[in-house]
């Protein structure tokens, strides 16, 4: 029997990493990609080939870029699950903001999930299945101050989520989004330990959630449940 795949953007460290790590322990061929840390994703490659024996393909491939992301995609003959996971901050006022700033995090963060999704659809189609997830944000469902690119791109995401689901059900195939509230990556360090303190007793689990929380959840949503698409599920400890 032939194994399954998923293919992973933005893999190298934070929710990526443990998503792909989750997949792999459950057999999946992985096809990885990140913007720039080759060495963090060629570290990753080994560790999941060498821990759990399956084919880790990996590639430097700007996510914001269709070419690069079409070129990435030829290699693939065979794809189940497709996880949407790079994506960039800016924080700032958006009177502030560069129109290459907010160019960049539109492209990135939304117009990404269009270049890979336009080009798995055709590889699931020829299954008459498959999994489509996109990482998205809690500022994507309600916006955040300082964070208006961000969240308009989230935004994007959830709703784009939504159009696909249905376009893509009758031939099988689910489409959903993990919301996600504050998540302990690297995205989030900028914040120091006073203000750690203070954004944990707003959220009434009392803390972050970590990276293995959404990539426990991605699995879940991307294994059976045929009838579960177009759904934006929060991640956020009742945050929001």
């Amino acid at each position: 029997m032939e194994r399954k795949t998923v293919c992973i953007t933005g893999a190298s460290r934070g929710i990526g990493k443990a998503v792909a790590a989750a997949f792999a322990a459950r057999h999946y061929d992985l096809y990885l990609t990140c913007r720039k840390e080759e060495a963090l994703l060629a570290d990753l490659k080994n560790y999941l080939e060498t821990s759990y024996a399956v084919s880790c393909h990996i590639a430097v491939c700007d996510a914001a870029n269709p070419e690069q992301t079409e070129q990435f995609f030829r290699q693939i003959r065979r794809l189940d699950v497709l996880i949407n996971n790079a994506g960039v901050s800016y924080r700032g006022l958006l009177s502030d903001m560069e129109p290459d700033e907010w160019d960049a995090v539109i492209r990135t963060n939304l117009s990404s999930v269009f270049y890979t999704s336009r080009l798995a659809i055709p590889l699931m189609l020829k299954q008459h299945r498959g999994k489509i997830l996109n990482i998205s944000s809690v500022w994507g469902c309600v916006g955040a101050s300082c964070e208006a690119a961000y969240s308009a791109s989230k935004g994007g995401v959830n709703a784009l989520t939504r159009a696909l689901a249905k376009e893509l059900a009758p031939s099988n195939i689910q489409v959903n989004a993990i919301a996600c509230g504050v998540i302990d990556t690297e995205m989030n360090q900028f914040l120091d330990a006073k203000e750690r303190a203070s954004l944990e007793e707003e959220i009434p689990a009392g803390r972050f959630g970590s990276a293995q929380e959404v990539a426990e959840l991605a699995l879940a949503l991307c294994s059976g449940n045929e009838y579960l698409t177009g759904q934006i599920i929060r991640l956020d400890g009742a945050w929001i």
